[in-house]
Order: structure tokens, then C-alpha cells, then sequence
């Protein structure tokens, strides 16, 4: 598959971007390296990261993904062939509500530059929606950090389609800095919520869209045919809620497409997130290097108008 371009900024990519919410999470620092580089391989080039992964994990600051990614990229010498998108605005164990305020994302900034050990940022997203700072400001945090030459584009994530719309608007009449993409959760099994609420402002707007939880936790994946399966998953919880009447049909449509292409159903799940006219690429996040490859096939296959319409009719919401 040919590159694809991010809304209207000039990040052009192969369309998977590499989730890095893992790396010293569930992958190591040793086997994040060998996945990045296996990655990088395969002709892939945007990794996704936050300032706050992976702040969940008991001892673990929330500057763990960055710092791992910073290690390979300077030991790599590879800045020239990726893009890298980072996040700012999430919950923190020194922060632990959203905060996009001027100074904090203008602090936060310099704090990633360092641990990724880069010199600009291709994409700087607010990940959560800080209702007590205005957009005016936010915007202006990011003007200032591109005019410095720290970051070089803007994107949304978990922000209402409200505010997003807010910021567009400020952004066109203050000439400030405008998103250029967002970052929704998007897959099979969660659909309505992207597909009533921001689906229509993306392509209005030419934002670039990047789907987050491509594989519904898991779900999509295969790995879990019947609600027994799921009993000692880390995600038990999201995983049992979706088997229900419309969750199983769902997986028997993906089980049916992925025999028909002879690829795994995880690679069916991502292909129909690329098939969607308005999506840009989903985000996906792998622990090995047989799972990366698996993921990376969605980009060549093809699916069939009836297959389409299979995968549609079993997951509509």
C-alpha cells in the first residue's frame, strides 16, 4: 500500500501506526528495540507515545514509553526515517487531572523532548480535554512551541467533537495553529460513537483520522472465541461486556472474511479500519515480532465489496 498523508499536515506514512503504550509496560526495553526495528523494516514509520505511559502500572511514573523510545532512537541513528507523535493534557501521577494550560504544556514539552532525545516533535496531540483552560490558550501554547521549532503539528485525542469544533474555529479566526488530525477509539465492535459524532466533522474539516483500540482490546483478534476464553486476559472486564448476540456475530463475520483471504482475523479487523473512507490508519501495539508481522498484512489486503458488506451488516451498531 501506497503512503498515506495525515489530514492537511505533510507527516505522509505507510498506514500502521505503532501504539507505544507497551514498550516497559508489556515489552521490555530489549524486546521493544527488536519490535521498533522490525517495525522500521517492514517500511512502517509513525510511533505513538505519551507523556503519561504507562502511569497505570504500580512504580511506574508515566514516562516510561518515551524514555524507551528515546534509548532506540539514539542508539539507531534513525530520526530521519519515523515520525514521532507524543501527547500532552493526560493524567499524571505529578498531574492527575487533564491540564492544557500555557505554561504546563510548554514545561511538558521540553520534559519529552528530552526523554525522546529529539529535537522536534512531528505531532503533538492533547489527549484529554482540560475544561478549565480555554482553546485560545492551548493554541497559543502550541504556536509558540512551533514557532520555536519544538513541535511541528497538532492533533486531538478524547476531545468532544464541542471543543474540537471550538478550536477549529479559534484557530481560523485567531490565526492560530489548527488540529490537523484526531485520535478516536474506532474498531468493528465500537463504531457509533466515531461514526455519529465525528466521522462527518473529520471529513468536513480534512483532519486525519488515527483509531485507537483498533482491535477492541483484544477482542477482534481471534484470540477469544467464547466468553470462557477470556477469564485470565488483562482486559477481562472490556473483553466479557462484548460478548453478547451482536459481539459473537461480529467474530464469526471476521472468522469467515479471514478464511476467505487466508490471513488471521486481526488482520481482517485492521483492513476494514483501512477501508473506512475516512479513517487515516489505526493505531496498533504488538509484544512480538509474529504479532507485528501479522497486523502489518492488513495494509495489502484487499477486501471484496461483499466481504464489506458482511463485516458492516454483522457489526452495525
Amino acid at each position: 500500500m501506497e503512503k498515506v498523508k495525515l489530514g492537511n499536515s505533510e507527516i505522509e506514512f505507510k498506514p500502521i501506526v505503532f501504539g507505544g503504550n507497551v514498550f516497559g509496560w508489556t515489552v521490555d526495553e530489549q524486546q521493544s528495540f527488536a519490535i521498533l526495528d522490525a517495525f522500521v523494516d517492514m517500511g512502517f514509520s509513525l510511533i505513538d507515545t505519551s507523556n503519561n505511559y504507562s502511569h497505570w502500572v504500580p512504580g511506574h511514573t508515566g514516562s516510561e514509553s518515551e524514555t524507551i523510545l528515546g534509548k532506540w532512537i539514539k542508539k539507531r541513528d534513525i530520526r530521519n526515517k519515523i515520525q514521532i507523535a507524543t501527547k500532552v493534557g493526560g493524567r499524571r501521577i505529578d498531574n492527575s487531572k487533564p491540564n492544557l494550560a500555557k505554561d504546563y504544556i510548554i514545561k511538558s514539552v521540553e520534559e519529552s523532548l528530552t526523554r525522546l532525545q529529539i529535537d522536534t516533535i512531528d505531532l503533538y496531540q492533547s489527549h484529554y480535554d482540560d475544561l478549565t483552560t480555554g482553546v485560545d490558550e492551548t493554541l497559543e501554547a502550541y504556536q509558540h512551541l512551533i514557532q520555536a521549532g519544538k513541535i511541528k503539528w497538532i492533533g486531538a485525542s478524547n476531545l468532544s467533537p464541542e471543543r474540537i469544533m471550538e478550536s477549529l474555529a479559534s484557530a481560523e479566526e485567531h490565526n492560530l495553529p489548527s488540529y490537523v488530525a484526531i485520535q478516536p477509539e474506532y474498531n468493528l465492535y465500537d463504531r457509533a460513537k466515531y461514526e455519529n459524532q465525528y466521522e462527518q466533522l473529520a471529513l468536513d474539516n480534512h483532519l486525519g483520522v488515527i483509531t485507537y483500540y483498533s482491535l477492541a482490546s483484544g477482542f477482534l483478534s481471534g484470540k477469544y472465541r467464547t466468553i470462557d476464553d477470556v477469564q485470565n486476559a488483562k482486559r477481562v472486564d472490556a473483553l466479557r461486556e462484548r460478548f453478547n448476540e451482536r459481539g459473537i456475530r461480529i467474530l464469526d463475520a471476521l472468522a469467515t472474511v479471514a478464511h476467505n483471504q487466508q490471513v488471521s482475523m486481526t488482520t481482517i479487523a485492521l483492513a476494514w479500519i483501512l477501508h473506512r473512507p475516512s479513517v487515516t490508519a489505526p493505531i496498533v501495539s504488538a509484544t512480538s515480532i509474529q504479532q507485528l508481522e501479522e497486523l502489518a498484512k492488513a495494509v495489502e489486503v484487499k477486501l471484496t465489496n461483499q466481504e464489506m458488506e458482511l463485516l458492516d451488516s454483522a457489526s452495525m451498531p
